[in-house]
């Protein structure tokens, strides 16, 4: 796995591996949850959701 930033967002702490890919990644995600919702609402900016899975062939 290749990191592209040095600190973790908030996914670090997920079980999913799909989720974990993208824990070093230079954007502060946030997992599916009310403290994502509460930023949101606070700031007043919109979500911006990532769907996928990961898979091994």
């Amino acid at each position: 796995m290749i990191h592209t930033s040095k600190q973790a967002n908030k996914l670090i702490n997920e079980k999913s591996p799909y989720l974990l890919q993208h824990a070093y990644n230079p954007v502060n995600w946030y997992p599916w949850d009310e403290e994502a919702f509460a930023i949101s609402s606070g700031d007043n900016k919109p979500i911006f959701l990532s769907i996928g899975y990961s898979t091994c062939h």
